[in-house]
Formats: structure tokens, sequence, C-alpha cells
């Protein structure tokens, strides 16, 4: 990359151009989702601006409530939460909202409504917050049949019907990777023009990797598919080099190296969680849509994780997502003691 060179463009691809090109390809939209995403960016913009100066600002530290995942607060999930779900409602496009911060899930009032689900984890990996790790927000955004007579089984949708997903990582830099269904783009905050400019256009994951990326503490803890293949990729049988270990411990940040290096990320289900640890309309899906979109896979355990149907707003599903080649060695895994479990 032409560091030098790129200072001096003129010609910048924004989010919103970027997005509004989209639109262009589809004569029929009335430009609702655009609107919607861009009070998305702005929520964003708020947050990243929020956590640069959190620890100036003593919005590090506890909030004194619980939230409903039964993790205490911290000042800045709620201060996120308010920030997106204001945002949201202010676009006029959204009928009702799911955050992780909110045990209940937010009915746009009728005057307010637009077509649109969002569902979305407004700061997430925010134990990190107090060590200056990278933490993020996820959403995935759905379309709603009809939004006069929205119900909660509205809301309850296979990932596969989503229509965008996206993520925006808080951390060295601000970075927003965005799918609307053809492909991923990355988008970087230039804090001088106050505008995500397009830095990763049509991200594509490495069809194989050499990174895993889970929580090993939790190893006495596996199944046996779970257990073999991160033996197998700190021995392999087959003459390659072991794969390395990374792992962060916040989800939008292992997720992003994964997305952009290749490799796999795990978190699986165990003795401790047998339901897995990750929230699927919030996490488990717009990451899953993300993967796929750039070539990867995402796996319960069971099946393709954008197949499965939530029956309640903060389900917990295990995980298995990455590199083509890596997520299909996981699955031979299972398949193999699904066999042998049922002979």
């Amino acid at each position: 990359m032409d560091h030098a060179a790129d200072a001096h463009r003129t010609d910048l691809m924004t989010i919103t151009r970027h997005v509004l090109n989209e639109q262009s390809r589809n004569p029929e939209s009335r430009g609702d989702f655009t609107i919607l995403l861009s009070h998305i960016v702005l929520g964003c913009k708020f947050v990243a601006s929020a956590v640069n100066k959190a620890g100036l600002a003593q919005l590090i530290g506890l909030a004194g409530e619980t939230n409903v995942q039964a993790k205490e607060q911290k000042k800045l999930d709620v201060l996120s939460n308010e920030v997106f779900v204001k945002a949201l409602i202010g676009s006029g496009r959204t009928c009702v909202l799911v955050s992780e911060e909110d045990e209940e899930a937010t009915f746009v009032d009728p005057k307010l409504r637009g077509k649109y689900c969002v569902c979305f984890d407004p700061l997430d990996g925010s134990s990190n917050i107090d060590c200056g790790v990278s933490i993020g927000t996820i959403f995935g955004i759905y379309m709603i049949k009809d939004k006069d007579n929205v119900t909660l089984s509205d809301v309850l949708q296979p990932g596969k019907d989503m229509l965008a997903a996206g993520y925006c990582m808080y951390g060295s830099s601000c970075t927003l990777v965005l799918s609307t269904g053809s492909g991923v783009n990355g988008f970087t905050l230039d804090p001088s023009l106050g505008e995500f400019i397009l830095t990763h256009p049509d991200i594509k994951i490495p069809k194989k990797g050499r990174i895993y990326s889970v929580n090993e503490g939790n190893a006495k803890n596996w199944d046996v598919p779970v257990a073999k293949f991160v033996e197998k990729c700190k021995y392999p049988k087959d003459g390659s080099p072991p794969k390395s270990l990374r792992y962060i411990g916040s989800m939008v940040a292992d997720v992003h190296r994964t997305l952009l290096y290749g490799g796999v990320f795990l978190y699986p289900a165990d003795q401790k969680s047998p339901n897995g640890k990750l929230r699927v309309l919030y996490e488990v899906f717009p990451m899953s849509f993300l993967m796929e979109q750039a070539g990867g896979q995402s796996f319960t355990g069971k099946e393709r994780a954008l197949d499965l149907v939530p029956t309640k707003i903060h389900e917990r599903s295990p995980i298995f997502l990455g590199s083509y080649d890596d997520v299909e060695e996981i699955k031979a895994l299972y398949a193999e003691q699904a066999k042998s479990s049922s002979a």
C-alpha cells in the first residue's frame, strides 16, 4: 500500500458514498436502508469518541447495575446502549430493536416505525475497556414483513434471512466492517475528516489459515472433536508446521484478525456451558454472515450457523468460524463422532 500516495488522494470512497452506490444498483430502493445505516455509523462515531476519552472522563468502571447476561454493566456499556437505541429509533426506519444490554426487545412507537429490525451488542468485549484492548459494536439487520403488527416471533429469524451485518472495532484505529449481502468491505475512520473511508475493499478470507483462536483455559471441559482439532493444530501429523494460538478475548478483535489473516475462531460448547456462551442474534449471526460473505464458513457443531432458528432473543450457541478448509476439518471431526456414537 502506497501511504504517501494515499495521503494525497482526493477521490475518497466514504461509507455513505459506498452505500449510495449499492443503492443505485437497486432502482426500486427508496433509501430507507441507507438512512438506517447512516444512523448506525453515527452511533459508531459517538462510541469511538467516548471510548477514546473513557479514562479521562471517568467512564471506566461499574455503573452499579447488572444486565440481562448477569454481567456488571460498565458505564461505557450503558452509554453505548443509549446512543444506539436513540440513533436507531431516531432514524425512523426501525420497528423493533434487540440489544445485549436489554432484557426485552424494544418495540418502537408506531408513529416512528420503519420496516427494519436491528439486533446489536453495543459494546462487545467491554470487560477489556480498563486495559485498553480492542472492543467493538456488532449489529445485524433484518426486514420485518408487517411493521404495524410486529411481534417477537418476527425477530426470531434464521441468520440466512439477514439483510446486512457488520461490526465496528475501537482499537488502534476505528474500523467498520460491513456486508450488505454482496461481499465484505472495511472502512477506517479518518479522525481529521470524521468520515469512514474504504480501506479494505472486497475482503476475502484465506482458504486455510495458520492461526487458531480459542480460550484454552476451558480445555478440560471440551468435547472430543474440539480437543482433537486443537491437538491437531498444535501437533500436526502431516508434517505441516503447527498453527499459532492467538486469543484476545474480545470477539470483535479475534474475528477481525481471523477475517484478515485467515484461521479459525472457536467458542465451543463445553460441560460448563452446554449451549455455548455467545449469543445467536447479535454475535453468532452477524459474524457468521460476514464470514460466509468473505468466503469462509461458520458451524455450530451441529449445523451451518446461519440455518439456526432461535427461540428466544438472548439464546446462546457454540460457534466455529473462519477459513473454509479449517472449518471443514472441524465439521469432519463432528461427523466422525456422530457416526461412531450411532454405530
